[in-house]
């Protein structure tokens, strides 16, 4: 591993300039001198204080993040990083350190909520990022690099760290490690902020969900490996696919599930494509029905016309005298020549637009036909994809329910046996890693214990001895997680449709405590710690933003 100074400029500069930005509304403020204070002198204690954080570089706020003592991280060196998969923010230590399939990647300082802001211990998941982000509560702060874990304002994000909790419920991290972090990650990864810092530990039990090939998968592949889907645009997109077993090993599985999704999205594609080409090839259709239509109109006018003129003659004629008579009749017989060549220029107009107005309307059935298919196409592209996306399954002792989301959208639940439901089963985050070698799916846990200790001194994160913060992770306890997943029952076509949907990156969550209402259509789920301090989330509401 490496320790990496955060001493660049940019760095450097950043902080500096967020230092100036809370020490002017400190100073500024009422609270800080009194009202009494003259605002002029308020301004100017400000920004003797900023000058002082410049000047001194190893006291005040900022200290944490001066040349002297820069905010460091660690990398993992002895082998590339792969995906982050779980990041455990650990409030008594002020750290955060972010895993992948095979252990540890990134750590690094952080500052968590304050006293009465705390960062709420739980469960959650990141449903949002942004790269510039400021805020809309806290004096349009700087949040770069923001990753949300909830709608009602709380993230990771980059931030002054003090050595202490002292934001108003993010979780603030060293800039070109959030940076970093911002780069690597993806929407649903776990996020576990603990009292004590844990490190997942392996487990295995025959309880724990081993994934199954879907009937409706192994036809999906057999036709993309036998080219009834539109082979064109799957050649031209996926590998080569043998037909599948009729249980094929998991890797192979989780390969198929891919050769779906790229055949799904490669005939979204086409069917995208179609719509263009009849759109295109309609167009000149529809135009010459529509010039066709102007022609019999014209017909019409000059047909309606011809007879108003003979008519207008007609009845000139029943009112003249015997002199004028003559001259009428020879205007009337030029009325009712025009008449009849108006009918024949209208039926010639009529019989030409009839064959262009049909096939016009045939063409727009086959605009609408393609649209249809598209929107088929780019729902089943979704659906495909969706499949790919970590399913996560929550278990909880409060309601004796399973439910299960994918892709942050609800899809099952069902109710389940707890053995001995009135005594406490802990919550525990099993998570599906990848296989090595085609074997059974690997998964690791993480346990958290609710309610406060007295032993556990500060568990928010405030001020705390200096050795906590390098102090190394205890690893989980698997005893406690065998004997959670002992006592669960689910049922049979629960675990069926769980196994069918199974992907590395899913998760099983078995905890005391219910699902929060910070769990929307648009999360993943959100599990809060009883008996932990909750101020970050109860002193906001779901319509406000963060920090």
């Amino acid at each position: 591993m490496i320790a990496c100074e955060l001493t660049d400029n940019r760095s450097l500069l950043w902080t500096l300039i967020e230092a100036l930005r809370m020490t002017f509304v400190w100073t500024t403020s009422a609270g800080a001198f009194g009202s009494n204070t003259p605002k002029r002198w308020r301004i100017t204690f400000a920004v003797a204080g900023c000058a002082a954080l410049l000047l001194t570089g190893s006291d005040g706020p900022v200290r944490a993040q001066t040349s002297r003592e820069a905010p460091r991280y660690e990398t993992v060196q002895s082998r590339p990083a792969g995906t982050p998969l779980i990041a455990i923010v650990a409030l008594r230590n002020q750290r955060i350190t972010i895993y992948d399939t095979n252990g540890w990647i990134m750590r690094a300082p952080i500052s968590s909520g304050q006293t009465g802001y705390e960062t709420p211990a739980g469960i959650y998941s990141v449903i949002q990022k942004e790269a510039e982000h400021y805020s809309n509560l806290y004096d349009d702060a700087s949040m770069p690099f923001m990753q949300r874990i909830t709608w009602s304002g709380i993230a990771l994000h980059a931030g002054v760290l003090p050595g202490h909790a002292a934001s108003h419920g993010c979780v603030r991290m060293p800039y070109e490690f959030a940076k970093q972090l911002f780069d690597m990650t993806k929407l649903g990864m776990r996020v576990i902020v603990a009292r004590n810092d844990v490190s997942p530990a392996a487990i295995g039990h025959p309880a724990l969900f081993k994934p199954k090939m879907a009937g409706s998968d192994l036809a999906l592949a057999t036709q993309a490996a036998d080219g009834h889907a539109d082979r064109e645009h799957t050649l031209a997109t996926t590998p080569d696919v043998a037909a599948p077993a009729s249980n094929p090993p998991l890797t192979q599985h989780w390969e198929l599930l891919k050769s779906i999704a790229a055949v799904k999205a490669a005939e979204a594609e086409a069917a995208a494509k179609k719509v263009d080409q009849v759109r295109l090839a309609a167009t000149r259709t529809v135009l010459d029905a529509g010039r066709a239509a102007v022609s019999v109109r014209v017909a019409e006018i000059a047909k309606f016309r011809a007879e108003a003129q003979r008519n207008g003659v007609q009845s000139a004629l029943d009112s003249a005298h015997s002199a004028d008579a003559v001259e009428l009749e020879q205007a009337k017989a030029d009325a009712l020549a025009k008449v009849t060549n108006a009918e024949v220029q209208l039926a010639a107009a009529k019989l030409e637009a009839q064959p262009k107005a049909e096939a016009a309307a045939r063409a727009r059935g086959e605009i609408k036909a393609a649209e249809e298919a598209k929107n088929a196409a780019l729902e089943a592209a979704q659906a495909a994809a969706r499949r790919l996306s970590p399913l996560s399954v929550f278990i909880s002792r409060k309601t004796q329910r399973l439910y299960v989301r994918q892709a942050f959208q609800p899809v099952l639940e069902t109710p389940v046996t707890i053995r001995d439901a009135d005594q406490p089963i802990g919550t525990h985050i099993y998570t599906a890693l990848d296989s090595k070698q085609g074997a059974d799916i690997r998964w690791n846990v993480i346990s958290m214990r609710g309610g406060l200790d007295r032993r556990d001194g500060n568990a928010n994160g405030g001020r705390h001895h200096r050795g906590e913060r390098y102090a190394a992770p205890l690893l989980t306890d698997t005893s406690t997680a065998r004997e959670a997943l002992d006592r669960v029952a689910i049922p049979q076509d629960a675990i069926d449709h769980i196994s069918e949907l199974l992907s590395p990156g899913s998760s099983l969550i078995i905890s005391d405590e219910g699902i929060s209402n910070e769990t929307s259509k648009d999360t993943d789920f959100v599990i809060l710690m009883s008996g932990e301090p909750q101020g970050g989330i109860r002193m906001r509401h779901r319509d406000l933003q963060f920090e």
